[in-house]
């Protein structure tokens, strides 16, 4: 896994980054709102082609995907096709009091139930080991090139990401309109190994 950023960042940058992101996750934000659903849906669909085709997909046999909020890249058809391959497949269940998230079988119903920030989880809490997973599907709301990734600001894939196995592939999803020349990252981001777009 590349490895998370330098460790000494002074103060006064970590604040400039902090509102950096800020700013962007705001601009982010309006893009995926604004953008028509149809579009939306049809990028998805280019992104599911895409991620069906890598090598490491096709020899997964446990994948975490996440469950799309309004305007992510939708990842339903993704997840309904991995369970067609007979897949298992896990998504994030956070756990507020301890801030940490881990992942829990989604069964052949996939029923689902509010977490912690809006977000579905699974309603059965089958928790799945990290060293079990063969891929990690990853949200955000904006990415670069070199696997940077901006989140939501909460920390929790960051911190999950840190725990995973070096040897772990994880996969970003995003629209074209996500992607940005430079992400600003700062001690505790940690980036992913690929991205893919439409």
């Amino acid at each position: 896994m590349i490895p998370a950023k330098d460790r000494t960042l002074k103060p006064s940058r970590a604040r400039d980054i902090a509102l950096t992101k800020q700013r962007l996750r705001s601009t982010i934000l309006l893009r995926l709102k604004s953008q028509k659903e149809d579009t939306r849906d049809r990028k998805s669909r280019q992104i599911k082609r895409k991620l069906l085709r890598t090598e490491c997909f096709k020899k997964a046999k446990a994948v975490m995907f996440y469950i799309a909020l309004p305007g992510e890249v939708d990842t339903e058809e993704m997840i309904c096709e991995a369970k067609q391959r007979g897949k298992i497949v896990t998504v994030p269940v956070c756990q507020k009091n301890r801030a940490l998230m881990r992942p829990c079988i989604l069964d052949a119903h996939g029923r689902l139930k509010k977490g912690p920030y809006g977000v579905p989880e699974p309603t059965q809490e089958r928790f799945f080991p990290l060293e079990g997973l063969d891929l990690v599907v990853v949200p955000g709301l904006a990415f670069d090139k070199k696997g940077n990734r901006l989140g939501r600001g909460k920390g929790y894939y960051d911190r999950f990401l840190r725990r995973l196995p070096h040897a772990t592939p994880s996969i970003g999803l995003a629209f074209d309109s996500q992607l940005l020349s430079a992400v600003p990252t700062a001690s505790h981001d940690v980036s992913i190994h690929r991205i893919i777009y439409a």
